[in-house]
């Protein structure tokens, strides 16, 4: 229905802002933008590493990819760190059954070798990094079949049990899972953070983008020195 412009007080709606500039430049003039307002670090942090398997890191495979080249040592430390405080480590990856059928409509979209729905449970691209230490008595390990970590995962469960407030995601890929699990944290009430070395795409433009977008609604996008710092002050037994 076409609107009357001629009513009375009718005011026409600002139309899309364009710009010449990369999505890197808009990320950093966002991101050190002085007035811009954080959630913060809450009392007690989880953190969510987001498929970190072979299939993402390796390089070996046409689907991996690498944004900083010592993002597996970042997220190591981290989990490191909250481990040796007694802070929930939450691994997660992504494949499926040999019919794919638990894929869903994600698996149609394409199929080919390298499609999602090709990583099979078991098989070599749904391994961890071999760079990782995962520890298998402590830490959570959780296989997905949709973006969100959160999706049909006991992650939920694990967050109210430990009585965490906040939730560092890292992993890959930033426009795709890191994004989905990010939104959904802040979606069921955590105060979210996402360490910009510690996340990765296959494209810049894809990367920063999304990086933009979450640091403006969803998560404080931080360096993750900051993490670092959080974890090294933090002390079990003032929770």
């Amino acid at each position: 229905m076409k609107v009357d412009q001629s009513i009375p007080g009718f005011i026409a709606p600002k139309t899309m802002v364009r710009s010449d500039q990369t999505a890197r430049e808009i990320f950093e003039q966002t991101i050190n933008n002085p007035a811009r307002k954080r959630f913060g670090f809450g009392h007690k942090v989880a953190i969510v590493n987001v498929d970190l398997q072979k299939a993402y890191t390796s390089g070996e495979f046409p689907t991996s990819y690498q944004t900083d080249p010592r993002q597996i040592d970042y997220i190591d430390r981290i989990s490191a760190q909250a481990r040796a405080k007694g802070l929930p480590v939450v691994w997660t990856r992504v494949s499926y059954m040999e019919s794919a059928a638990d894929a869903g409509v994600w698996g149609t979209r394409t199929d080919t070798p390298d499609s999602l729905q090709n990583i099979k449970l078991n098989s070599r691209r749904g391994e961890f990094d071999d760079r990782l230490n995962i520890d298998p008595d402590v830490d959570a390990v959780y296989t997905k079949h949709m973006p969100s970590a959160f999706h049909e995962t006991a992650l939920q469960s694990l967050l109210i049990w430990h009585r965490v407030d906040t939730v560092v995601v890292t992993g890959g890929s930033t426009s795709g899972c890191v994004r989905a699990t990010a939104v959904e944290s802040l979606s069921r009430g955590y105060r979210t953070v996402v360490p910009i070395e510690c996340v990765a795409d296959k494209h810049e433009s894809y990367h920063f983008a999304n990086l933009t977008d979450l640091s403006l609604k969803y998560a404080d996008v931080v360096a993750v020195q900051e993490v670092f710092d959080w974890l090294e002050t933090y002390r079990p037994d003032e929770q």
